[in-house]
């Protein structure tokens, strides 16, 4: 697999990760009978504080996936992955940081940090954007 590919690969794992914890952490509460099983909104309102953020970053990821994995996907199927695959990894480092702060905390600092990761991914899907239409 390419750079790309494997990036690609642990964005949608890095996803699938984020949901199944935010499943199990929803099944202890229905098991418990804390929550009904009914009893969910898709942004877990009414929820910890960390449940609402979990379900934020999960819902950030599916987002996201579209636009980035997009130009991931794009670049391998067009045989331009050698425009993606220098800073693919950085983009997969990016949406892990920008998750994990977002998990963490909401203090100003760490919403400036989440955005500074947001913003690195977005820089390089700018990037991504001119060099895949030049190549």
């Amino acid at each position: 697999m390419s750079t790309t590919q494997l990036a690609l690969l642990g964005f949608l794992s890095w996803t699938l990760f984020l949901l199944v914890l935010m499943e199990l952490m929803r099944s202890k509460l229905v098991l418990t009978r804390e929550v009904p099983a009914n009893g969910f909104s898709p942004d877990n309102a009414g929820l910890s504080p960390f449940m609402q953020r979990l379900a934020r970053a999960h819902a950030n990821c599916l987002e996201g996936l579209v636009l980035f994995g997009g130009f991931m996907v794009l670049a391998v199927v067009a045989g331009k992955s050698h425009v993606t695959d220098p800073l693919a990894y950085v983009l997969l480092t990016a949406r892990i940081v920008q998750s994990a702060i977002h998990l963490a905390s909401t203090s100003a600092m760490a919403v400036t940090a989440r955005f500074t990761a947001f913003a690195v991914q977005m820089g390089i899907a700018v990037w991504w954007t001119v060099k895949l239409h030049g190549a």
